[in-house]
């Protein structure tokens, strides 16, 4: 088992980051990862190691943590929910959600319809098989939506705000779907399943008026890393454990159950983020992986031999796009958005990632799924957000796109002399603020400066954006007032700070460039041992040269007083 997870966690970061450098969300590598350490590369090629490496006999314990990880994972989907935007969501919101989750779902029935009798699992009824295949094709992947969105500079636009309020009250419309969809799958027939659907009903009551208000008491009075102590932490995992256990027992998964702990937590951002951080590393870095790779175990692209299966998976992910793309691109060109606008929409909702996965497995653990529909399916996961970020280029290409011109940091005057400030740290920005002042001062007013800080996104999740845009910068703006000069702020975020930075600033063809270095380019090396061995050796060397320089001039200070009693020695004193 441990030798499994180290393997896993280099797979899937090194994956992972040769997706990030191609433009690629991380999700995508880490899914190529689950693929290629399964049978369909690694076993196929190599099945000597793969056997030694994955025995079948360990597969069990494999399953067992990444269902902890996905447990974990659900739980911080559900606190990245703010739940305070779907009360606001506009009626564009409402009508793209849903015609995104109508369209590809009855497509998905109708596909179900035509290969029920040739691929679905022996004794399962056709009203199981049908409601799972639409609900497959129904999912979009909020978390990779979100890193999408965020990665792109989309978040504080309209359309980034829009397509993310869809996919927020997708994600919840799905999931409670899929959870009565599993209730029917379980139970057998749909009269039998309305028992389990009425308890999923109550539970969620439950959770809502009872359990989310003590939370919200316990929350408002620990919100801060020094008052949420080990036992308050220790309720909140209660809380989760015992929702996910209770939504197994009652007959949906154990995900959904833990979905719901985490949209039921306290709405304070604060106590949020504080919480996901002490599980959102350990669930993401080490557990979640497994879950990626335990489904590439399950994957099985060689059985996908016959030309013919290979001609239903081109067909299964023709009608997963032209269901999720179509539908909600053709619902936001209905309510009045221009075509740019609702082509991005449509890719972006076309987004599965890790979400797809999740409900597949579910699928293959209930006997919904057959191991060739599976394969299928986790293709057209795979492809369908691997295509999101280069269909969204070609859009702005096609349309020929000044967003990325069009940004808060623009400047209209073009004959001023442009400076271009950027910081990490608040202390920083007042720092290079009033460096930049100071240059230009004397220009009488002909020149602009802009404070810009790029934040990585991986520290930084997109509903405490605005939050955190406002605190780093005010104490820059509450600068610029006292020293009277007008300042332009920019904020983005980004893979590759240190790209976005340079990019920025030849893009906009700023005249000077001020920037904060956290450390030297040595440090950590022999370099930076070499050269603090030569700087204290200059000091050292320095300062005996000025020592040997002042008792000479000393001396000659004596001699001159003993010698010349014109010298003015009152002025220079033996002491001094």
């Amino acid at each position: 088992m441990l030798a499994q997870i180290i393997i896993i966690i280099l797979a899937a970061k090194l994956f992972g980051w040769i997706c990030t450098k191609i433009g690629q969300p991380t999700v995508v590598g880490e899914m190529i990862a689950g693929i290629v350490l399964g049978p369909s590369l690694l076993g196929m090629y190599f099945p000597g190691f793969s056997e030694v490496v994955f025995p079948a006999q360990s597969l069990g314990n494999l399953q067992f943590l990444s269902q902890i990880g996905l447990i974990l994972f659900m739980f911080i989907v559900g606190m990245e929910l703010d739940l305070k935007v779907l009360k606001n969501q506009t009626h564009d919101a409402i009508v793209i959600s849903h015609a995104s989750i109508i369209v590809p779902f009855s497509m998905g029935i109708g596909l179900a319809y035509f290969i029920y009798e040739t691929f679905a699992p022996e004794g399962v009824q056709f009203l199981s098989f049908g409601l799972f295949m639409g609900i497959a094709m129904s999912i979009t992947a909020f978390p990779v939506l979100a890193r999408i969105v965020q990665e792109r500079g989309m978040t504080k636009t309209k359309l980034g705000a829009l397509v993310i309020t869809c996919a927020a009250a997708d994600d919840i419309t799905a999931w409670c779907l899929l959870g009565a969809v599993i209730a029917i799958a379980k139970a057998g027939s749909f009269v039998s399943s309305l028992y389990t659907i009425g308890l999923a009903i109550i539970y969620v009551i439950v959770m809502i008026k009872l359990v989310r208000p003590f939370l919200a008491r316990v929350g408002n009075v620990h919100n801060s890393r020094e008052i949420l102590t080990k036992p308050i932490v220790a309720i909140f995992f209660l809380t989760l454990i015992a929702s996910a256990y209770a939504s197994e027992v009652i007959g949906i998964h154990a995900l959904f159950g833990a979905f719901m702990a985490g949209a039921i937590m306290p709405d304070n951002l604060r106590f949020r983020n504080l919480f996901i951080e002490k599980i959102e590393d350990v669930a993401l870095i080490i557990l979640l992986p497994l879950f990626f790779v335990f489904t590439g175990l399950r994957t099985q692209i060689g059985l996908l031999t016959d030309p013919e299966l290979w001609k239903l998976t081109g067909i299964v992910i023709l009608i997963a796009v032209a269901g999720k793309f179509l539908g909600s691109a053709l619902a936001a060109k209905f309510v009045g958005q221009n075509w740019k606008d609702s082509l991005s929409i449509g890719a972006l909702m076309n987004t599965r990632g890790l979400m797809e996965l999740v409900v597949l497995n579910i699928g293959y653990d209930i006997g919904v799924l057959t191991p060739e529909i599976f394969s299928m399916m986790v293709l057209m996961a795979l492809i369908t957000t691997f295509m999101t970020s280069p269909a969204l280029s070609v859009i702005n290409w096609a349309f020929n796109s000044m967003s990325t011109k069009r940004t808060a940091f623009a400047l209209k005057e073009l004959s001023k002399y442009k400076i271009l400030f950027s910081f990490d740290k608040s202390d920083t920005g007042k720092s290079l603020l009033k460096i930049a002042h100071s240059f230009s001062s004397k220009l009488n007013g002909n020149a602009s400066l802009t404070a810009m800080l790029i934040a990585p996104v991986s520290e930084l999740h997109y509903y405490d954006i605005d939050e955190y845009e406002k605190e780093i910068f005010k104490p820059v703006i509450e600068e610029s007032i006292i020293i009277e000069r007008k300042i332009t702020t920019l904020f983005k975020t980004s893979t590759d700070v240190d790209n976005e930075v340079v990019t920025i600033a030849n893009k906009e063809n700023y005249d000077l460039l001020l920037i904060s270095l956290k450390e030297s380019i040595y440090e950590g090396s022999f370099w930076a041992d070499y050269l603090a061995t030569l700087r204290e050796l200059s000091i050292q060397k320095s300062l005996s040269v000025l020592l040997q320089v002042r008792k000479m001039f000393l001396m000659f200070l004596l001699l001159m007083s003993i010698h010349d009693r014109s010298f003015p020695s009152h002025k220079y004193p033996l002491e001094y």
